[in-house]
């Protein structure tokens, strides 16, 4: 494993371990999972680049734009989140409260 891919496969890593141990903020998560995006789209043009393929080109360009909205979709909940509970704390959100 060259240290680009090791990087890259740590950075996802560690946003997986973020995303699993340290979700006390709806901030935190939406952190985690965007840098988890971050390494994906790294690694995915990284990836195209070295197999010099024009049909996987558009592919990173994709990831991020799914990217993009899943990011402002988790703002949105971050904010609607904030005024109905008064935090982002997720041990204040409950399912059977709804």
């Amino acid at each position: 494993m060259t240290p680009t891919h090791f990087a890259f496969s740590s950075a996802f890593a560690l946003g997986l371990v973020g995303l699993a141990f340290h979700r006390m903020h709806f901030l935190s998560v939406l952190l985690c999972l965007e840098g988890m995006m971050l390494s994906l789209f790294i690694a995915m043009s990284l990836w195209t680049l070295q197999l010099d393929a024009t049909t996987f080109s558009s592919a990173p360009m994709l990831l991020l734009a799914f990217s993009a909205c899943e990011a402002s979709a988790g703002l949105a909940l971050l904010v609607a989140t904030a005024r109905t509970h008064g935090s982002d704390l997720l041990s204040s959100l409950s399912l059977l409260q709804c």
